[in-house]
């Protein structure tokens, strides 16, 4: 009987110490779990958050399951192995959302890039730098024109060249009579792109003259004539809109009727040629109101 009562009492110290000894050995499993879920939560927010503050998550408990009679009483340990299981399937789930979500941002910034490109592309002028403007005699900041060359481009041929260059200079004393010319001359000549160039650098440096308006006018045209009826638009709309006075008002109004009917923009033709009759009808010259005329027609103006 004695012999029983020790067999019993070594028994029951056994399973005392058993348990303790079992959490000691699941203990270092779940703390490595849990050092490597906050490795794994920081790497996930750095990925989120580049650069900024992340948000703390929002860990609830999940609530205490219900134990049917018999069933064994969870310890914390097992409470606690429950509760990482949960949360490892959370950062699984959020990290495969985080890696789709850049994945997305990564294909629209692509398509943005692209579409921005091609925007630039159509909307740059392909002229060249205008050319530099040289100091008179005397020191006088008023610059006389210098010669232009062919846009640099693999088609200006030496021919080309020689053609421009064999175009005559003016020099009559008056710099903006004599850089206006020069530009007439390029363009007449039909050397469009560096008419454009000369007349631009004209602008610049005399843009006050008195020749402003018929400058600004033919260079709306030099792009007309070149197949740039945008540019052209945009010409000659300024060259009325700043100069309503100016001698070449009314044509560049009246060729930006033509422009926009190239632009198929009809009925703002319509608008620019009800605006032309209104501002200058009674002063318009027979070729300008014969232009207004075709264009009414091709636009379907209404009577």
């Amino acid at each position: 009987m004695r012999h029983l009562l020790v067999t019993a009492s070594v028994l029951t110290a056994a399973i005392t110490f058993a348990a303790p000894a079992a959490a000691q050995s699941v203990a270092p499993s779940v703390q490595t779990r849990v050092d490597r879920l906050e490795k794994e939560m920081k790497a996930v927010q750095r990925k989120v958050f580049p650069g900024g503050t992340p948000i703390e998550p929002d860990i609830t408990r999940a609530p205490t399951p219900v134990i049917a009679p018999g069933s064994p009483a969870a310890t914390p340990v097992s409470d606690l192995i429950a509760r990482v299981d949960a949360l490892e399937g959370q950062l699984a789930t959020l990290t495969g959302q985080a890696e789709q979500n850049s994945f997305k941002i990564k294909q629209l910034e692509d398509a943005f890039a692209k579409y921005k490109a091609e925007t630039d592309a159509k909307l740059t002028p392909a002229d060249a730098a205008p050319p530099a403007m040289g100091a008179t005699q005397g020191g006088s900041s008023a610059a006389s024109p210098v010669k232009s060359t062919p846009a640099a481009t693999p088609a200006a041929s030496a021919a080309r060249k020689a053609a421009v260059a064999a175009i005559e200079l003016p020099d009559t004393g008056d710099a903006p009579m004599d850089a206006y010319t020069y530009g007439y001359r390029l363009w007449d000549a039909k050397f469009y792109p560096e008419a454009q160039t000369q007349l631009k650098a004209t602008l610049d440096k005399f843009g006050t003259s008195p020749l402003a308006s018929r400058t600004a006018n033919l260079l709306g045209r030099a792009y007309l004539d070149d197949g740039k009826p945008a540019l052209a638009s945009v010409a000659f709309y300024e060259n009325y809109q700043k100069r309503p006075k100016g001698d070449r008002a009314a044509d560049s109004l009246t060729y930006l009727g033509e422009a926009l009917i190239q632009l198929k923009k009809p009925a703002d033709a319509c608008k620019v040629y009800s605006e032309l009759e209104q501002m200058y009808g009674a002063t318009m010259s027979a070729t300008l109101r014969g232009m207004m005329t075709k264009g009414r027609e091709r636009a379907k103006c209404a009577a």
